[in-house]
């Protein structure tokens, strides 16, 4: 699914209205009609109280068709406008008439702070104060009622968005967002819901379709993809019954030192359950019983040093290299990093201390081999690009060092980015339970495992990303978030592959 900019966005409401031949108050009512849907669905009738906080705007006109329709169908309705400048949109006025000749209670004006109403904990807030088409911070008191309305802790269901919220564009001041329980966003989902900052003020998401245009929706490039099991399923190459182990690659892990043999083996491991044909660690010469009894199916290849790696030789042609995890950052080490960029020019996924190695001597970046990858949790990132006013600053500075340097990142957190020039990939699967060590150097073992299948980078990267997520889903679905551990992650991958091809299971009406 795309993710669109709010100029796109008004562009697909005009052309809807031209293309379709209706008025903007019919597609108005389209829309928050679906919303009315959804909220009768869940109520279903019950006498609480509601209260719905409408803007001036366009957003403030779908609140006022919700209110509206809630009222016909016999709820306990207030509407109150939020009246921050004079000006009103056409369509906010004709529907303040509609509700005004429905019902002799009229909305409630609110000027100042010295209006706001009393509102309970037990009370069902819409807010739709402001929408997808705020692009400055909120006035004082508007601000002031949004934390009015928050320190409530009454229900919040945000239309469109929340208010206070921008959708292409940082806020400054966080306490002055609606935090939602639940949003319902029109057609397609904005940038604001999945950036670390502001992700968390969205609550549920449910996108409802509320019919624009088809034809610009499909040609029109987003500023994003989401992916989900649907985009996912696309990625992936399915298996030639006359295949061979050589047919899936030679995925060669490079990483451990004393102390830390235990992260390039649940690489190597994850590596394997990924579909690798062939798996060859090279490690310190400390971890080769360790790694020859965790993993007989992995060839093992010692570095002479005891302890860590100083001299990283090997006599095999892999299709990629999975580098980093856990080798430290002694100057030996570097030095060995450095010579084997200088040598091996296919694509490399390169992960913790070799992302801290590469942070601390910027030249390495241009030996870099075209199209690698690189998984870098924050503050590996930060060490990378430097650091950034907000999170679209962030994703700017990253697309800029994808493009100067030719390689591919993954930002990884609750929602992970790939990242690659201009292209930006958000991942949909996943879970709280991943945060724990070693998720990441199974992640780095799949998305090795994918690019040595014969999968373009940028390919393996959005795939590996995913069902890594899909892992962690289904074995945190089996042992709670906290009791998931890394090797379990590895240990469904399988699991997530299968369910790539199951069927959503649906009840029957």
């Amino acid at each position: 699914m795309k993710i669109l900019s709010a100029a796109q966005i008004k562009e697909a409401d005009r052309l809807t209205l031209e293309r379709q031949e209706i008025s903007s108050i019919d597609l108005m009512e389209r829309a928050a009609g679906l919303v009315f849907n959804e909220i009768h669905k869940r109520l279903q009738g019950a006498k609480i109280p509601v209260k719905i906080f409408c803007g001036i705007g366009n957003n403030g006109g779908d609140g006022l068709v919700i209110g509206r329709q809630l009222l016909e169908a016999g709820y306990d309705v207030t509407i109150y406008v939020v009246n921050y400048i004079d000006q009103r949109s056409q369509n906010f006025l004709v529907n303040y008439d509609r509700v005004k000749n429905m019902t002799k209670k009229w909305p409630v004006l609110l000027k100042s702070e010295t209006d706001f109403p009393e509102i309970s904990y037990g009370d069902f807030v819409v807010d739709a104060i402001f929408g997808v088409g705020l692009n400055r911070p909120l006035l004082e008191w508007v601000a002031n009622l949004v934390k009015h309305i928050n320190a409530s802790n009454a229900f919040v269901l945000a239309v469109d968005m929340p208010s206070g919220l921008m959708a292409d564009a940082a806020v400054e001041d966080k306490e002055s967002i609606i935090k939602a329980n639940f949003t319902i966003t029109f057609q397609v989902p904005k940038m604001a819901f999945y950036m670390p900052e502001t992700a968390s003020f969205v609550g549920d998401l449910q996108i409802i379709d509320i019919a624009l245009d088809r034809e610009f929706l499909k040609a029109t490039e987003g500023v994003a993809q989401l992916i989900s099991k649907p985009e996912a399923r696309v990625l992936y190459k399915p298996r030639n019954r006359f295949s061979h182990k050589g047919t899936y690659g030679h995925a060669l892990i490079i990483g451990g030192s004393y102390g830390k043999i235990g992260s390039v083996g649940l690489t190597a491991t994850a590596a394997l359950r990924a579909g690798a044909g062939l798996v060859t660690i090279f490690a310190p010469k400390c971890g080769y019983e360790i790694l020859q009894t965790l993993l007989p199916e992995a060839m093992v290849i010692t570095d002479p040093h005891e302890e860590m790696l100083t001299n990283i030789e090997f006599d095999l042609d892999p299709e990629v290299i999975g580098f980093g995890v856990g080798v430290g950052t002694k100057e030996e080490t570097i030095e060995a990093f450095k010579a084997l960029l200088e040598k091996f020019k296919k694509p490399m996924v390169i992960d913790a201390d070799g992302l801290n190695i590469l942070s601390k001597n910027a030249e390495l970046l241009t030996l870099l081999p075209v199209g690698s990858i690189l998984t870098p949790h924050p503050k590996e990132l930060e060490r990378l690009v430097g650091k950034w006013k907000d999170d679209f600053d962030k994703l700017e500075k990253v697309k800029d060092f994808t493009t100067k340097h030719k390689i591919i990142l993954v930002l990884k957190g609750a929602y992970t980015f790939t990242v690659t020039s201009g292209n930006v990939f958000i991942n949909t699967s996943g879970n709280p339970g991943m945060a724990t060590a070693g998720s990441g150097d199974v992640l780095t073992g799949v998305i090795t495992a994918l690019v040595g299948q014969g999968y373009e980078p940028l390919q393996a990267a959005v795939l590996g990303v995913y069902l890594h997520g899909k892992a962690g889903d289904l074995a945190a679905a089996e042992l709670s978030y906290e009791s998931t551990l890394a090797g379990d992650i590895a240990r469904k991958t399988g699991a997530a592959i299968f369910d790539l091809f199951e069927t959503e299971q649906t009840n029957p009406t």
